[in-house]
């Protein structure tokens, strides 16, 4: 743990920085979002879930499936 009770941890930096773009900088952009969940929040799921290597692989993965061919629709962390 750190001096002030926190624990650092890659993921954790990666779950801030998640949190951030849902409260700060996605409310700018409007709700364009094709999935369910959107994909930040696949994102943050995913990551508290599988971990950061396994998890941002499948955050990717649904980032690049996000184009305006693709259905979207209902899509959960497996």
């Amino acid at each position: 743990m750190g001096s002030y009770g926190y624990s650092f941890s890659a993921a954790g930096a990666a779950q801030a920085a998640i949190s951030f773009y849902q409260r700060r900088v996605s409310p700018l952009f409007g709700a364009h979002c094709i999935y369910t969940p959107t994909c930040s929040e696949y994102a943050r799921q995913a990551i508290a879930r599988y971990g950061l290597l396994r998890g941002g692989l499948l955050a990717g993965r649904r980032v690049l499936r996000c184009h305006p061919f693709n259905a979207g629709g209902y899509d959960p962390v497996p």
